[in-house]
């Protein structure tokens, strides 16, 4: 079962609030107090509903969210002016300052504030509290300016906390990989080192052998037998020295569970759950690669999977190729855009054979497959 994140519950909680402070007022404020018929003024609010949900909707810092908080402060306007004095209704302003923050950039904020603050004048104008009451208007006004500005405040404090969060799970994610890595790459410079003294040492013994050998051909039965026993001698040394360096040499092919496991502990939210078939068999490079992968794949879910509690890495061999799928649960528009992660990941599959799709039609989904190779 999903588990509520606080953003969904404090939006939920809001939207809740926002519906009990609208919903009520054609029915409690007398009809002489609407400056438009009752009806058109349900409407409104009923676009203004409409609004809201399109600010949820559509990508976040884009222009098509830019206008619909724009949309939504015009709106929020329109029923406040219209029926001025009616209750709780400034809260809107609030909010709708509060939801700009997450869905546009920060200019709209500073606009959207600037307009409430002319609807709250106005709104106050008409409603007769400049007058008589200008001061209790004015204190009005102020209040609800500082809570709309201590609101935005409040979310953009929210908002960073997340972002460094998120780095710091995606920073965490890099240097497990790193590791990984770093300690494949060890391994592959000892085996060079010993593949190189294996080469001096059998080149050297063998030109021994070589050379006893052919003086004993050389040679008379008699004299010819101390050049054979040195060169048995030799020969019971070289083997010797072969099935060591070999026994040294010989270790388990790179540990993929246990590298990809190493990259998914680094992060806490969400989870990422490790599954590697018993009958893959990946090389350094595909090691290396698929490490990459998973730890592109692992920092898109922190940074963009919305609301999701899991991630699934699952890593199988299918006739000639070796695929890596990944499974999130979080919230998804429906549409897949490549962001530079992911262009250098697909990148990074072709250059080895491979390839990479994408569906993010219930949560995000990535099929990465690399072209399997022959065991030696």
């Amino acid at each position: 079962m999903r588990r509520l994140s606080a953003e969904l519950v404090a939006g939920m909680a809001t939207l809740v609030v926002c519906v009990a402070i609208v919903v009520p007022v054609p029915f409690v404020t007398p009809a002489d107090q609407f400056l438009v018929p009752v009806w058109v003024w349900g409407a409104l609010a009923v676009l203004f509903f409409g609004a809201t949900f399109a600010c949820v909707a559509v990508p976040e810092r884009s222009a098509r969210a830019v206008v619909a908080s724009l949309v939504q402060t015009v709106l929020v306007a329109a029923l406040l002016i219209t029926v001025p004095g009616a209750g709780w209704l400034p809260i809107l302003l609030v909010f709708g300052a509060a939801l700009s923050t997450y869905v546009a950039p920060r200019w709209t904020t500073v606009v959207v504030v600037a307009a409430n603050t002319v609807t709250l004048t106005v709104t106050v104008a008409l409603a007769g509290a400049f007058g008589p009451g200008v001061l209790s208007g004015a204190v009005g006004i102020a209040m609800y300016v500082l809570l709309q500005v201590s609101s935005v405040l409040v979310c953009i404090a929210l908002q960073r906390e997340q972002e460094m969060r998120a780095a710091l799970s995606a920073a965490h994610t890099e240097l497990a990989a790193a590791a990984v890595l770093r300690e494949e790459a060890s391994r592959a410079s000892e085996r060079l080192r010993i593949s190189r003294e294996l080469h001096d040492l059998i080149g050297h013994q063998l030109t021994v052998l070589t050379l006893e050998l052919e003086s004993a051909v050389h040679r008379d039965p008699v004299d010819a037998r101390e050049h054979v026993e040195r060169a048995r001698t030799v020969a019971r040394e070289l083997l010797g020295d072969v099935r060591a360096t070999v026994g040294e040499l010989r270790r388990r092919a790179p540990d993929l569970r246990a590298a990809l496991e190493s990259v998914a502990a680094a992060v806490p939210q969400p989870r990422v759950v490790v599954t590697v078939a018993d009958d893959v068999v990946a090389d350094e490079e595909q090691t290396a690669a698929l490490v990459r992968v998973a730890q592109e794949l692992v920092t898109n879910a922190v940074r963009h999977a919305e609301l999701a509690t899991v991630l699934r890495l699952e890593v199988a061999a299918s006739g000639d190729r070796l695929t890596l799928v990944a499974q999130d649960d979080g919230l998804t528009a429906g549409d897949v855009r490549l962001g530079n992660g992911l262009r250098g990941m697909v990148e990074r599959l072709e250059a080895l054979g491979g390839g990479a799709r994408f569906d993010a039609s219930s949560g995000f989904r990535v099929e990465a497959h690399l072209a399997a190779r022959a065991a030696s």
